[in-house]
């Protein structure tokens, strides 16, 4: 379609605010009435490269409590950016609402209209619309949430000293991620709601906790019956909801040695837990959405006459960059690059909408030629996250395009093995084996509390259930054991064992080797 060529936004790299709010006015309109995008509201905050360092140490969020580890991150990157060992990115997009977009004032008019494609509204919808973040993180509440957590551990401080507020953060930090939940939905509060149930944790003071802690008796017992033994274990497992994923959420509700504020820290430091975690689950969808958007806004906007050739073609150079995808024996190498993956998927799909072949038609039936790649876009990224996604829509062209196959290591073999090629068994196994490569329970530690030594020495059992036996990083883990026995106050007992067969494959503990444990 040949559109009437209208004169270009902008003619000289320099942005202005002015220049800036009439190019979003026309991003805005493709991206809502072609695209059929719904977004927050949007607030784009123009920032130097010190405060984009800033937004780096403190995890990209606008409002954060403070913690030295954010000032290490940021003396790190700081000498890393000044010393040209790496850059910055050109933008910094917060899931909240309004949706909050930080753009580099260093860059060129023309990256400024691409970073606000990008995230203003290529990340914006994926964060309204997708089903993980609809259902996990309440983005109208995220600012007010932050404001709370910084304000309230900053009266910690003054109230209890920065060394314990330090020492709890840092224990919670080393949990955080064992700090979420990845089977079932935490409940939502209302922001009244939220606010008294604070109010009721400072008024309550730990007594329903600390009264069960003290009745619980000292010395040991021997229980001689074994179904006598299982009758107590249920019980305890009753009593405390066992077996618990959540460890953070565990100790914050039951452990003997924490004072309420403390409690509330932990709270805090896993609800930002779980405000990440389905960033973490849609890695490939989310990048590879706004990286599509921005690509077909921008090539609209020139279709238009809305940019010239030369803002188009730097524009196509960082895009290009973007989605460059190094080969394995590449030094830059450094696994498959999420933003090549997921805008590579977005155009295939568009291509099997509009464009098919046999193979598509067999392979993919009820979108191959439906016309409608929109819609087919808007579904997808409502309703999957990496791995459904990848299983899903991954096609025969897109893997001989990039190139994939499968690689069978046995620890056993001395050798690797190729498992799987490009015919049509070898397609099914190479989409499985790159699906479950985005499957975080497969790339995270399941460690879970299994019992708890109520009638003996307060004992802590916790049980990680080891995939393909592979086992922890033995000094990482002891450091973290001295973080979790901190804030339980009592010995831990970390199991290992393999998933499939139980069999023990290690036992770590906080507990000097001259003592025994009694359960």
């Amino acid at each position: 379609m040949i559109e009437e060529k209208t004169k270009p936004l902008f003619e000289r790299s320099e942005w202005t605010f002015d220049i800036m709010s009439e190019v979003y006015d026309a991003i805005e309109e493709i991206a809502h009435n072609e695209l059929h995008l719904d977004t927050y509201p949007n607030q784009i905050e123009v920032i130097s490269s010190e405060q984009m360092l800033d937004a780096y140490s403190s995890i990209g969020l606008p409002l954060m409590y403070k913690h030295w580890s954010f000032g290490k991150r940021f003396a790190r990157d700081e000498h890393s950016y000044r010393r040209g060992y790496s850059g910055l990115a050109y933008e910094i997009v917060i899931n909240s609402s309004p949706c909050i977009s930080y753009n580099m004032e260093d860059s060129s008019m023309a990256m400024q209209t691409l970073v606000m494609a990008h995230a203003a509204f290529g990340h914006n919808h994926f964060f309204k619309n997708n089903y993980l973040f609809k259902q996990w993180t309440d983005a109208e509440g995220i600012l007010e949430y932050l404001s709370f957590a910084r304000d309230y551990i900053a009266k910690c401080e003054e109230r209890y000293g920065i060394e314990r507020v330090e020492e709890i953060l840092d224990a919670a930090h080393a949990l955080m991620d064992q700090g979420v939940f990845r089977y079932r939905r935490p409940p939502k509060l209302s922001k009244e709601a939220l606010r008294k149930k604070v109010q009721e944790r400072e008024e309550y003071e730990e007594r329903s906790y600390n009264d069960l802690w003290r009745t619980v008796p000292a010395a040991r017992e021997t229980v001689a019956e074994l179904d006598e033994c299982e009758i107590e274990q249920k019980r305890r497992q009753e009593m405390f909801k066992l077996p618990e994923e959540n460890l953070l959420y565990f100790l914050e509700k039951n452990s003997p040695n924490l004072r309420t504020w403390e409690r509330e820290i932990l709270r805090i430091v896993r609800n930002i837990a779980q405000y990440f975690y389905p960033q973490k689950q849609t890695k490939v969808m989310n990048e590879g959405c706004a990286t599509f958007v921005h690509y077909t806004i921008m090539n609209r906007l020139y279709d238009k006459g809305l940019i010239s050739e030369g803002a188009l073609l730097e524009m196509l150079h960082s895009h290009t960059s973007v989605v460059f995808q190094p080969d394995f024996d590449d030094p830059r190498y450094n696994g498959i690059n999420p933003y090549a993956l997921g805008f590579n998927m977005m155009m295939d799909i568009k291509r099997i909408c509009m464009e098919p072949t046999d193979e598509d038609r067999d392979w993919f039936p009820a979108i191959a030629g439906n016309g409608e790649w929109r819609d087919t876009l808007l579904d997808a990224w409502a309703n999957y996250r990496d791995e459904s996604f990848i299983l899903q829509y991954l096609s025969p062209y897109l893997m001989r395009k990039m190139r994939l196959f499968s690689i069978a290591d046995d620890s056993k073999s001395p050798t690797l093995e190729v498992g799987a090629i490009h015919n049509k068994s070898g397609y099914r196994q190479v989409r499985n084996a790159l699906a479950e490569s985005y499957n975080l329970s497969l790339q995270e530690p399941d460690i879970q509390v299994v019992d708890v030594n109520i009638r003996g020495d307060r004992t802590l059992f916790l049980r990680h259930r080891c995939k393909n036996r592979i086992l922890l990083h033995e000094q990482t883990r002891n450091e973290v054991l001295k973080h979790l026995k901190l804030l339980w106050g009592y010995h831990i007992v970390l199991t290992g064992v393999e998933q499939e067969t139980n069999e023990e494959l290690y036992c770590a503990t906080t507990r000097p080797q001259k003592e025994e444990a009694v359960v």
